[in-house]
């Protein structure tokens, strides 16, 4: 029995006015987060909820969900907060509306797991996201390298990062860099190429701007890193051969242990300092260094630099 023309103007009226009173409860709560000072306001924590009063709008509140925790994150971390109590809420509810929006677990892998203040600290949350991903989304090869991700580069955990990309692995068209990290995973060795590569491929697989930017940072702070080693091992080798460290990059070009006056990825020289050591000039410059710094820099909080 088809219903009547009545019945359909009611039911859309009633629609209407369900959005439109959504449109209002979602700015009221928004003033209300403005000025909450004690504790944040999430806005329904329930998914099943939501589903319900998303009346088959699931997508598009998936959507306002998602846009939410993007500039939740990005506020806070743009002010240095060591907080992010809002973001696993919100990518859970994001990911519970729409299970497909894979965007969303690659973001939970870059900043729910890291340790604030460049993430939320909570890697066990990560993963749980992650394996949710994978559950509803099996044939994409790039949550299970989410997954070995956070395990390597957050909790340490060779095999479960060795399986996730072994996993990976056999999904039809995954990188073939899963295969490379599966048995990387199993030497527990190689940590800055295996860094190098693992951000590599976070940097040409995905098309997430916050993401790309923040695997370009910290690419150029391993290249810093990789290039701090290097020429410090040339000084050593200098020190060796002549008695007396060097008082410049010239003299281990002149000993034939340097080609040319090396630079950092932003093109500025290198600093040799008295006692041997190496360091970039522009520190602020390279969010993540943990080699080549002056004694006794602090880095301020990270400000992911554009990657292009």
């Amino acid at each position: 029995m088809k219903p009547s023309r009545q019945t359909t103007a009611v039911a859309g009226t009633l629609l209407l006015v369900c959005m439109a009173a959504s449109v209002l409860l979602l700015r009221q709560v928004d003033r209300m987060r403005s000025g909450a000072t004690l504790q944040e306001v999430l806005y329904i924590s329930s998914p099943k909820a939501l589903k319900r009063l998303s009346l088959g709008y699931d997508g598009l509140l998936a959507d306002i969900y998602w846009t939410r925790a993007v500039q939740y994150f990005g506020n806070k971390h743009f002010a240095g907060s060591s907080h992010y109590d809002l973001l696993a809420p919100l990518l859970e509810i994001t990911t519970a509306l729409d299970p497909h929006l894979t965007v969303a677990y690659e973001f939970g892998a870059n900043f729910l797991a890291p340790k604030p203040p460049n993430g939320a600290g909570l890697p066990e949350r990560a993963v749980q996201l992650a394996e949710f991903g994978i559950q509803n989304n099996p044939d994409d090869w790039r949550l299970y390298y989410d997954l070995g991700f956070i395990y390597y580069m957050e909790l340490k955990d060779y095999a479960h990062a060795a399986d996730a990309f072994a996993r990976g692995s056999q999904v039809p068209g995954a990188h073939p860099f899963l295969r490379v990290m599966a048995a990387q995973m199993a030497q527990h060795g190689g940590e800055l190429p295996m860094a190098q590569m693992m951000w590599a491929t976070t940097y040409q697989s995905t098309q997430d701007r916050d993401v790309r930017a923040n695997a370009a940072t910290h690419l150029r702070a391993l290249q810093v890193e990789q290039d701090v080693t290097n020429l410090e091992n040339l000084v050593a080798a200098y020190h060796a051969k002549t008695g007396h460290l060097p008082a410049s990059f010239s003299d281990l070009q002149a000993a034939g242990l340097l080609h040319e006056i090396p630079v950092d990825p932003f093109g500025h020289t290198y600093k040799l300092t008295s006692d041997g050591h190496v360091e970039v000039r522009t520190p602020d410059d390279f969010p993540f260094l943990t080699k080549g710094t002056p004694e006794g820099y602090a880095a301020p909080p990270p400000r992911f630099l554009p990657s292009d």
